[in-house]
């Protein structure tokens, strides 16, 4: 069977991203679907969260695959700890104690530095991260010791909010552009209050379109494989272009896109449209001049037009 969609997991503690789509392959396998490499079930997920952090992963399944860069690329809000007065080398839970201070901001002061580190910022990534430094992912450059210089990044934090403060800590409420780390933000948060600081607790409460009343438990997801039904786990495709305008088109059209050809003439304000053929995504596309160019193409023919 053809499955196209998105599991919204909601990961828990301690489940790397690779491994939550391990878990879907695992469970789609159990319940009879054809996971082989050709003309299987594609899987892959659409933003990591470290194995400290819970809360949204999408995980995309067939053609909604495709979207996943989409995914990678949109806003995200976190609820977030920063214990103050040590600051690990990995700014989380992880990492040795690299830095403290006896400074404990009380809560009047965090809420006075919130506006200062809203809108578009520079910031400066962890030396613990993904990134690519030269060929090669920064935290394997950190771990053997060696130091990394972490180019300066443009994000934009557009909303900040403390949610709850006590005697050396504080949960805040951070809404984010792509690119932004969370660690960076709360190290810095405590620079500018004086003292050093690392989360301790992140939890992704949304990701793009979906929050966390699309996303199931880990149970939920092992039930899949326990025979039940996985429609029911399920969302569309089209769920992870909410924002986006429809486009229809008649059979003949989608004929023509199919084929990567242009429609022309089309009537509409230029942007990005999902075309379809009634209920049926066909294509994203790009309409400019009154043409229609397909961005990506969604292999959906076999679903009942």
């Amino acid at each position: 069977m053809s499955v196209h969609g998105w599991i919204i997991l909601d990961k828990p503690l301690e489940l790397g991203s690779t491994q939550a789509v391990s878990a879907v392959k695992r469970n789609l396998r159990a319940a009879g679907y054809n996971m082989k490499l050709k003309g299987g079930i594609k899987v892959g997920h659409g933003g990591t969260l470290d194995p400290l952090a819970s809360g949204i992963l999408p995980i995309a399944l067939g053609e909604a695959t495709k979207l996943t860069g989409r995914m990678l690329d949109a806003s995200k809000t976190y609820d977030f700890t920063v214990k103050f007065g040590e600051e690990t080398e990995t700014l989380d839970l992880e990492g040795k104690v690299v830095a403290v201070s006896d400074v404990r901001p009380i809560a009047a002061e965090i809420a006075a530095v919130l506006p200062s580190f809203t809108g578009p910022i520079e910031q400066v990534p962890p030396a613990y991260s993904a990134l690519m430094i030269d060929g090669v992912r920064a935290y394997d450059r950190a771990r053997r010791g060696e130091a990394v210089d972490m180019p300066t990044r443009a994000v934009t934090i557009h909303t900040l909010d403390l949610i709850d403060a006590g005697e050396d800590w504080a949960t805040l409420r951070a809404h984010v552009s792509k690119g932004t780390y969370i660690r960076s933000l709360a190290r810095d948060i405590a620079l500018a209050l004086g003292t050093r600081g690392s989360v301790t607790m992140l939890r992704r409460l949304s990701a793009g379109p979906f929050t966390l009343e699309h996303a199931i438990s880990l149970d939920s997801l092992n039930e899949i494989g326990q025979g039940a039904p996985l429609e029911t786990k399920l969302l569309p495709l089209e769920a992870g272009l909410v924002d986006i305008p429809a486009l229809s088109l008649s059979p003949e059209q989608a004929g023509a896109v199919r084929q990567g050809r242009v429609l022309v003439g089309q009537p509409y304000p230029d942007g990005l449209y999902l075309a379809r053929l009634g209920d049926v995504p066909v294509a994203l596309m790009r309409l400019e001049g009154g043409s229609a160019r397909v961005e990506r193409g969604f292999n959906l023919s076999d679903v009942a037009e």
